[in-house]
């Protein structure tokens, strides 16, 4: 078969031989392949990511010598099933699959790992029990994004973003649009986008965003009406308690002030901020959001920094600054992403900008540098193009 292959830096179209389906394996005939900002990192920096995954417990990582074909967003056809297998779905039946694949009984990341090649390749081995089937509503485009929207979808309901609250998103590249999406699906009343490049901006509206902004014009925190329990300083919440405490020191004795208070945040009466999406990482973001953020924000940190970063935590501390760390996604919030994609409640579309064959990969992700040009670029192992 022919497939890309990334070593020391390097993406070059080899013939490789068709893998065979292990224990438990299905073999996929890919149909389409997406680009990941993932996949551009692992290009250059394979080691760095591959100390951090194994301090965190995941040895297996690939490296820059070794020869890895990339890819972990990807829709395909059933080819051939592994010995084990129940064999669920007819040969030729769309499918999509969570990248994980069990070999010689320990897990591997499709696409990142030298033990299990990805899908930019005519072929590809996943798990059958990983694996679901595409509805008919889903074109292969559309479902070949399923992967990186589950991402997504598992940062906002990381989130819980609370009625009334309104959420900012930080940086619209791919991995931002996405949430974006996902928090109009989700039913959120008020969301704000900002990003430098005009391009993504315009794409930040067509994903669903309320509000979008250019930061060197205008402040995200600026750009929308407030509720009316949100705070930007500690001055106002000390002002506030004064306010509050002269009200409820009027009380009749038989309301004592301290159940009121108590009541009060039951019903979610005390101030909070937003919920902001940081889907930038790079070093000094998380600094800047907590110098910026509205007191009692919660930070839902998406982007992925590969480089040591420092803020003061007094600071954040100080504005009781909510993080959440978030990483990946469930079987189920994949599931739930591909169901919600199927029946319109989100529409990818928009995000798709591209589409090249196995030799237009290396030019894909020079395209991908400049946002500009490009969101998300497919593969489509059997297209003869070279640019997207």
């Amino acid at each position: 078969m022919r497939a890309v292959v990334c070593a020391e830096g390097r993406l070059t179209v080899q013939e490789l031989p068709t893998p065979t389906p292990g224990r438990g394996h299905v073999l996929l005939d890919v149909t389409r392949s997406g680009i990941c900002g993932s996949d551009l990192h692992a290009r250059r920096h394979a080691d760095t990511v591959a100390d951090m995954a194994a301090r965190a417990g995941y040895p297996d990582f690939m490296r820059m010598n070794q020869g890895v074909v990339l890819g972990h967003e990807f829709v395909g056809t059933v080819a051939a099933y592994g010995p084990g297998c129940r064999e669920r779905w007819p040969l030729g039946t769309r499918v999509v699959s969570l990248p994980t694949v069990a070999v010689d009984d320990k897990p591997h990341l499709v696409g990142l790992s030298a033990h299990a090649p990805g899908s930019y390749a005519e072929h590809v081995v996943v798990q059958e029990a990983m694996t679901m089937a595409v509805p008919d509503e889903l074109d292969d485009a559309d479902a070949a994004l399923t992967e990186p929207m589950a991402v997504a979808w598992h940062a906002v309901r990381r989130a819980e973003v609370g009625r009334g609250q309104t959420a900012i998103v930080i940086g619209c590249g791919p991995i931002g649009l996405a949430v974006i999406a996902m928090l109009r699906a989700s039913g959120v009343k008020t969301i704000v986008a900002s990003d430098f490049s005009p391009g993504r901006r315009e794409l930040a509206t067509k994903m669903g965003a309320h509000v979008v902004v250019d930061p060197r014009v205008e402040d995200p925190w600026d750009a929308y009406s407030p509720g009316r329990n949100e705070l930007r300083s500690v001055s106002d919440l000390l002002g506030l308690g004064v306010q509050t405490m002269g009200r409820l020191r009027r009380l009749p004795a038989r309301f004592p002030w301290w159940r009121v208070f108590r009541l009060a945040e039951r019903l979610h009466a005390v101030p909070e901020g937003p919920v902001v999406f940081e889907c930038v990482g790079i070093p000094g973001m998380i600094e800047q959001i907590i110098n910026a953020a509205p007191l009692r924000s919660r930070v839902v940190v998406v982007g992925v920094c590969m480089e040591p970063d420092t803020f003061f935590p007094a600071m954040a501390g100080n504005k009781e600054i909510d993080f959440r760390f978030v990483f990946g996604y469930d079987p189920g919030e994949f599931h739930d992403t591909l169901t919600m994609m199927a029946n319109g409640r989100v529409d990818v579309s928009p995000l798709i900008t591209g589409t090249v064959g196995l030799d237009g990969v290396a030019a894909a992700f020079d395209a991908l540098s400049d946002p500009e040009a490009h969101a998300k670029i497919l593969i489509d192992p059997r297209s003869s193009a070279e640019t997207p």
